[in-house]
């Protein structure tokens, strides 16, 4: 089974989340075209959701590439759980007027978290979940990050 591997140093954060390909196909395939090669993504504390460390897919790892292409609601959810990773697409001009789609790589480590923006409901697709035995951790360094502010997380695929 696949999975992906969720490190950044200065918080500890080192966890991994099997892939759902059977619960979100086209997000969980996404994934996997995006990180045929570790990623390293911007990671900050989100304003609107509550206990989730956003980590917008830069633009220029999108441009010209066949996996850049909208995503549907799959396994969607609008309460995240702990544990949940939530791949969240939003389509061009939708946000603000920006030109270009986002994804958006939603790391969800506490109770609380919904998706509601300032655009308003959005459900995101639950594409993966980090192994229960490691979700005390991920709290833990998701908190840090809280404290700390912007920060790189890295993203790879591994064999769970």
């Amino acid at each position: 089974m696949t999975g992906i591997r969720i490190t950044e140093p200065r918080s500890k954060l080192f966890v991994t989340a099997p892939l759902l390909p059977e619960k979100a196909p086209e997000n969980a395939a996404f994934l996997q075209a995006y990180l045929a090669a570790p990623r390293v993504v911007p990671g900050i504390h989100a304003m609107w959701t509550g206990p989730e460390i956003s980590c917008p897919v830069p633009s220029a790892d999108l441009e010209g590439q066949a996996y850049a292409q909208p995503l549907p609601p799959e396994n969607a959810t609008l309460t995240p759980q702990p544990g949940d990773i939530v791949l969240s697409y939003v389509p061009p001009r939708m946000w603000g007027g920006n030109p270009n789609a986002i994804f958006d790589i939603g790391l969800y480590y506490g109770q609380g978290a919904r998706l509601l923006f300032p655009i308003g409901w959005l459900a995101g697709s639950v594409v993966a979940q980090v192994l229960a035995e490691e979700r005390d951790q991920f709290a833990a360094a998701c908190g840090v990050i809280r404290r700390n502010g912007a920060c790189d997380v890295t993203f790879s695929l591994v064999e769970t």
